[in-house]
């Protein structure tokens, strides 16, 4: 029988270190940008913020002849009106200005750019494309059962997506979700 001989393994020479060195570390960085970018671009949204759904008392809405009611903190006008209650988003459909309401014309206007609204949202004149945005609206009792809700969908497609909410008489709570958008029916 012979003798086996046995092979040392080939040492790692410098070249190859410093290949081994600089992968793993661009590794690393690249995995550590990688997971602070999806860390900043993740959607954190708490109660209370723009992104979650607010609770409004359902017994202190607006008057029906009331001027819309602002709130900042969800980024959307409450109006009440003949037909029910709707929430628009205050950003302006043209090009995201902000718009305001208007009390001396009765309505919303964008100062930049000159597009005007009804108090209802439907489009009067100016470059928006659009009716003003809606978020979705639930009417919930005591007990947390949503009673009526508005109505999801297309609104070029169904003209009563994102209509005003009949507001039941035993609703506690109006629960706006700024977080469900409905698009503005085009009016060209």
């Amino acid at each position: 029988m012979a003798d086996s001989v046995l092979i040392p393994p080939p040492s790692l020479n410098r070249r190859e270190f410093l290949f081994y060195v600089w992968t793993a570390s661009i590794a690393v960085a690249l995995a550590g940008s990688g997971g602070a970018i999806l860390w900043f671009a993740y959607p954190r949204f708490r109660a209370g913020e723009f992104g979650s759904t607010f609770t409004l008392d359902a017994n202190k809405l607006p008057d029906v002849a009331a001027a819309p009611e602002a709130h900042q903190d969800g980024r959307f006008w409450l109006i009440n009106s003949e037909n029910g209650v709707l929430a628009h988003y205050v950003v302006c459909v043209h090009l995201g200005c902000l718009y305001k309401w208007v009390p001396s014309n009765n309505r919303f206007e964008c100062p930049c750019h000159g597009s005007k609204y009804q108090r209802t949202g439907e489009w009067i004149e100016g470059p928006a494309p659009r009716n003003l945005d809606r978020f979705v609206i639930q009417a919930v009792n005591a007990s947390g059962k949503t009673l009526a809700e508005t109505k999801h969908g297309d609104a070029n497609a169904d003209p009563s997506a994102g209509g005003p909410l009949k507001i039941p008489a035993d609703a506690l709570s109006l629960l706006v979700n700024t977080g469900d958008k409905i698009r503005g029916r085009n009016h060209a």
